[in-house]
Formats: C-alpha cells, sequence, structure tokens
C-alpha cells in the first residue's frame, strides 16, 4: 500500500469517537500502551487489526487509511458531478456521481482531473442518425493510446473501453448526452460539451 494509518490519524478518530485509550484497547484486545505507542508514532498497528480497529472506529478499512468517514451530503443522484478513477496499475477505470474513497491495486486513487482537449488530443463527433460517432485523432500503440472513451447524460453513463493497436472511436445513442470524456493513458482526461442533439 502507498498509505497506512498513522497515529496522529488513529489518536483523532478515536477522540472523534469519544473514546478513551483503553475504551479501544479493550475493544481490540490490545494494551492501552499499544494504543499509546501506535499514536505517538513508535508502533503501528499489524495489518491484521485493521479490520478490528475500522470496526471499533465505525468506519470501513478505506476511511480508515483515507483518515475520515466519508458522508454522503449531497442524497440525490446527480450525473454534474461526475468522476473519473483510473488505476495506474491495472488500467481500471471507476466512474462516481461525488466525492468518494476509491482503491484499486492496494492503492488510493485520486479523482482525475478532466481538461478541455489540445491540439494534439482533438476529437470529432458527427451526429449519425440515432448515435454520434465519435474519434480521437490519436496514436493507438502499445506506450501511448486513448484508454476509454464515456458519454455522460443526464440519468448515466456509457463507457466504451478502448486498447492499444485498436481504433480511437466510438458510437453513443444520442438521447441526452451533455458531455464527452476521453482518456490518454500518458497526458489524463479530457472533457467536450455537446450541444443538445448536435455535435460539436
Amino acid at each position: 500500500m502507498d498509505q497506512y494509518v498513522t497515529g496522529s490519524i488513529i489518536k483523532k478518530l478515536r477522540e472523534r469517537s469519544n473514546m478513551t485509550q483503553w475504551q479501544l484497547a479493550e475493544l481490540l484486545n490490545v494494551s492501552d500502551k499499544t494504543i499509546s505507542k501506535w499514536e505517538t508514532g513508535r508502533g503501528y498497528p499489524d495489518i491484521a487489526l485493521l479490520e478490528p480497529l475500522a470496526r471499533a472506529l465505525q468506519l470501513s478499512v478505506t476511511e480508515l487509511l483515507a483518515g475520515e468517514s466519508i458522508s454522503n451530503t449531497n442524497r440525490c443522484f446527480n450525473m454534474k458531478r461526475v468522476k473519473f478513477y483510473v488505476c495506474p496499475i491495472c488500467g481500471n477505470v471507476i466512474l462516481s456521481t461525488g466525492e468518494a474513497a476509491i482503491s484499486c491495486c492496494g492503492i488510493m486513487l485520486p479523482p482525475v482531473e478532466a481538461e478541455p482537449p489540445d491540439s494534439v488530443h482533438t476529437i470529432h463527433v458527427e451526429p449519425m442518425e440515432d448515435e454520434y460517432y465519435v474519434a480521437v485523432n490519436h496514436s493507438m500503440d502499445k506506450k501511448h493510446y486513448i484508454s476509454f472513451v464515456a458519454a455522460v447524460k443526464e440519468d448515466g453513463y456509457e463507457l466504451k473501453k478502448l486498447y492499444p493497436e485498436g481504433v480511437a472511436e466510438a458510437r453513443f445513442k444520442r438521447s441526452n448526452i451533455r458531455k464527452l470524456y476521453y482518456y490518454c493513458n500518458q497526458h489524463g482526461l479530457f472533457q467536450v460539451p455537446l450541444t443538445a442533439g448536435k455535435g460539436l
């Protein structure tokens, strides 16, 4: 893992739960001196204790590693808040409709910031009957390629996974698409808005 629970995080979360070191130690079947060692940076919890520690602090293991509880203040499904997470190890693509703690291959993933296209990553969008034909003017070799193209709609999304030595193109049903996203494995995420019913 690139991130492990620290003593300051344990102390902050313990105090937020209104627990003494002794009370936490009782829940984990360790001594309060052990909790003190963790909190002062003179030791770390064994990996086998992460799940019981998270449970004692009423968090998930992911929240424990992030150092905070993840609360959903947005109770409504809202595609305007869409975020993409891309694993640099396996290439997994995860999409959320708000803030989330996402991990893959043992690392925490930050959301990928989308940018407008530059001159090297241009996109062509053409309406064709009930679809959009989308093509990205980009090489597709094994070291530099477009990994996916996604169409975000008012009520959901479509994602087309692309592969090296293939073609950087996709087709999407035209209904309610608001933005197109596409991801270059070396330069990151790009986004373009669509005018309702029209191409770019």
